[in-house]
């Protein structure tokens, strides 16, 4: 059982502090809730570009990482289709310092022409060497225009052009961050070794002062549901032939989704998962086979992905898979298969809540989808499921009108 307090203050910045005295660390964690889906679709990859830009300097901190390090300790940050989250870590006599940081640039983060040119160029480097120069690096941009047509899961967190990035100005780029890195559209989350009473005063003296608006963002349009199997062959200069399907499922409050994350460690939770004894030991198609979900807040995918032998037929490869994915909506898995499966993931819950960063993180997200306690029930998610659950669900998953295909093809 994890304890935390919550509260707001009024400025709208919601406050969960964890009292961890077992660490001689505090880490701090701030939370905001911008990702690629708030963008505009003529202009991408900006929650990625804050990313970078919020350690490009504010009014009172010219260098972000300098006073982290001098503190003894250390920092980095995350983008995803959701969410955008800095986190910090350090001796807990030096906190002070993370919530000086994190309320300086949450203030007054300083937009100079310079810092964006060289943030813009960090950021199109990063877009061509993963999604241009690297093999199969453009399968998400694919793969996420086959699947979404009015979503903005259409385009992947590092944009849908790097043009978008090119093109952003200081006027952008100050707009997106008054809409979005504010106060009410923030979680703090302090964790480790604190002083609950002198801590509130501090977070208060640091963070309260900073200007609130509760306007709230646009709503994100409903994807229609998908009635026709989708297929795109591309040719490129790819090491191996390869296949990828892609599943509509649930979203991540559905009581489905644990059941898909069962799903997907059945088929592909390592050497003895199915995908492992039945398509790559015992037959002479795939180097690798790998099922996982996409874990995202709306409504997301379940990915199967297959890199071929180099003499594997691909539409053989292919009944393969759809055989181990018929096996499952015409049969009940074992108790003893699904138990041994539930067993490694409750492993891994139970190892996320070690560390006090990593529970730093999870407070703060499970806040943002509902509530930071569903962190103490996770656990129960997974241990109700039975076999029946995943034959239900498979059936409503693995069907061809909820199929997205690609195939990469070597040129």
């Amino acid at each position: 059982m994890i304890h935390f307090t919550k509260y707001k203050l009024k400025n709208g910045l919601t406050v969960i502090l964890h009292n961890d005295q077992s660490t001689p660390l505090v880490a701090v964690n701030v939370l905001y809730k911008v990702g690629s889906k708030n963008e505009s679709p003529d202009k991408t990859g900006f929650a990625h570009l804050f990313e970078h830009l919020m350690f490009g300097g504010s009014q009172n901190v010219p260098d972000f990482d300098t006073p982290i390090q001098v503190a003894g300790g250390d920092n980095n940050a995350f983008t995803n289709s959701d969410l955008t989250n800095f986190y910090d870590i350090m001796p807990a006599e030096n906190l002070e310092t993370a919530l000086w940081l994190e309320s300086d640039r949450m203030k007054s983060l300083i937009f100079s022409q310079e810092s964006l040119d060289i943030q813009k160029k960090v950021v199109i480097e990063e877009f061509k060497e993963t999604s241009i120069n690297k093999p199969y690096g453009d399968l998400w941009h694919e793969l996420s225009a086959l699947v979404y047509t009015q979503h903005p899961y259409r385009w992947p967190t590092i944009g849908l052009v790097p043009q978008h990035i090119e093109d952003a100005n200081l006027d952008d780029v100050k707009l997106f961050f008054k809409n979005h890195y504010k106060p009410s559209n923030a979680i703090l989350v302090v964790a480790g070794k604190i002083d609950e009473g002198n801590i509130k005063s501090k977070i208060e003296q640091w963070f309260g002062s900073i200007e609130g608006d509760s306007n709230l963002p646009p709503a994100i349009p409903e994807e229609p549901a998908q009635i026709e199997y989708r297929q795109k062959t591309i040719y490129r200069p790819v090491p191996s032939n390869a296949i990828y399907l892609a599943f509509r499922m649930s979203e991540r409050l559905h009581s489905d989704f644990a059941v898909c994350d069962v799903i997907s460690e059945v088929l592909c939770g390592g050497r003895s998962s199915r995908f492992y004894q039945n398509l790559i030991k015992n037959a002479n198609y795939f180097s690798n086979v790998d099922a996982y979900i996409s874990g995202s807040m709306d409504p997301g995918l379940f990915i199967i992905e297959g890199k071929l032998l180099d003499d594997a037929d691909i539409d053989q490869a292919r009944e393969l898979i759809w055989k181990e994915l018929e096996d499952l909506t015409n049969s009940l898995v074992e108790k003893e298969e699904l138990q041994k499966v539930k067993n490694g993931l409750l492993s891994s819950i139970a190892f996320s809540e070690v560390s006090i960063i990593n529970k730093a993180i999870n407070l703060a997200y499970f806040e943002m989808l509902k509530d930071a306690d569903m962190i103490n029930n996770q656990e129960e998610e997974y241990i109700n499921i039975v076999p029946e659950d995943l034959q239900r669900v498979s059936k409503e998953l693995f069907k061809k009108t909820n199929c997205c295909e690609i195939l990469y093809l070597k040129e």
